[in-house]
């Protein structure tokens, strides 16, 4: 979504019977409201206001008097309040003569990527008599969607991310054999001085773990605090990046090797959970859409999660299968949730998300982790090159 577009905001609403969509915000709360609303991220924003969007008819704004301009950039007509009982009355005027409205919240906080409202603000637009329901896929539809030029620059980044694999595992291939300490804030070194030089940036340097580290889903090499690697050590990589430009988005991979020639039985033997984990989520996703059945983000969790527990490994299986990818590393759109929400907005076309689970054990820790977006036609794209099948043995391979 590149501009505001009032008519498809409407026409959405419509086709999801509500009466209005009320967005809000207070001292940028509201991310999700002003990213749909194409606000300045750089603006100024002291005060509360409301833009309510009927199904049919004109946009109405709410505004302070201090800042009666946060709005103008919107069509629509303008309230200007001053006292907070003209903020109460200019609220019931807004939502008059609606009965479902749309807002950024979830019943009982079951999804907290879209409760950006706070509790009070839905009191008070309840008492006006109007039902609120859950603005997410309405969200997702004008936030998290992607278009052909944000495709396009999803498969540039891609290419320079899968690119970094090679780079960090030829890297620790020469060290070891060389005899050179390797820690591994230098492999992740390589990596960001790799994406630097490919025209890509990232929001956090990427995770290297060995051995240990590589059991903690969220494991961060720090320097002083990062191991040192060794010939038969164990190796996760997680990497994210987006091309250096203002309508960037993400690839986020990751993978696994092996510092030797063979890979024990064991790590292969969890590898293959694993990834049969992530086939299993990929194809709940392409069987869906091929038979144009509505597929909700926590289907496509369980499909992965019924594997890993099935072979035993449950309690190992600490995080979501995935989740949404946009100008973030983790966007705005549906996650792959079963675990720590419900996730039950929708897979919706040109979204992107990560399909990554993972078992993670005291001595070591296994993600396959890839991203899947979903084209205008519902055609499924997996990117991050070919899956990987096997743990890279490093020193065989490079």
């Amino acid at each position: 979504m590149t501009m505001f577009d009032l008519d498809a905001i409407q026409a959405a609403l419509r086709k999801a019977g509500m009466d209005g969509w009320l967005m809000f915000d207070f001292r940028a709360s509201n991310l999700l409201a002003r990213r749909i609303l194409q606000i300045d991220p750089n603006q100024h924003s002291s005060r509360r206001w409301f833009y309510f969007v009927p199904a049919e008819g004109t946009p109405q704004k709410l505004v302070h008097a201090i800042e009666s301009g946060a709005l103008d950039h919107l069509p629509g007509e303008k309230q200007v309040y001053l006292k907070w009982q003209q903020l109460e009355e200019g609220v019931r005027r807004l939502v008059a003569g609606s009965s479902t409205i749309a807002m950024e919240y979830s019943p009982r906080g079951g999804n907290p990527y879209v409760s950006r409202v706070d509790a009070g603000t839905v009191e008070l637009v309840r008492d006006f008599g109007v039902e609120i329901v859950s603005s997410g896929d309405l969200v997702q539809q004008f936030e998290a969607t992607w278009d052909d030029e944000q495709w396009q620059l999803h498969l540039q980044a891609d290419e320079v991310t899968r690119a970094a694999f090679e780079k960090a595992w030829t890297f620790i291939a020469e060290r070891i054999r060389d005899g050179v300490e390797t820690r591994e804030t230098q492999v992740q070194q390589v990596i960001l001085d790799h994406f630097a030089a490919g025209g890509v940036v990232t929001d956090h340097a990427p995770i290297v773990g060995v051995g240990p580290h590589s059991g903690d889903p969220h494991y961060a090499p720090a320097q002083g605090a990062d191991a040192v690697l060794h010939e038969g050590d164990f190796v996760l990589i997680d990497l994210w990046a987006k091309v250096d430009h203002p309508r960037g988005v993400y690839s986020d991979l990751t993978r696994t090797g092996f510092i030797g020639r063979t890979v024990p039985e064991e790590y292969t033997r969890i590898f293959e959970i694993v990834a049969a984990a992530r086939d299993a989520a990929i194809e709940c996703v392409r069987t869906a859409f091929a038979e144009g059945r509505p597929l909700q983000g926590w289907q496509v969790d369980q499909a992965a999660r019924d594997v890993i527990e099935a072979a035993g490994y449950g309690a190992a299986y600490r995080h979501r299968t995935g989740h949404s990818i946009g100008r973030e590393t983790h966007g705005n759109g549906a996650n792959m949730d079963n675990l720590e929400t419900h996730e039950q907005r929708s897979v919706m076309r040109r979204t992107c998300f990560s399909v990554e689970p993972g078992i993670y054990l005291p001595e070591f820790g296994v993600r396959s982790e890839v991203d899947v977006f979903v084209d205008g036609d519902g055609e499924v794209h997996v990117t991050g090159g070919p899956l990987q099948t096997a743990v890279v043995a490093i020193l065989a391979e490079y």
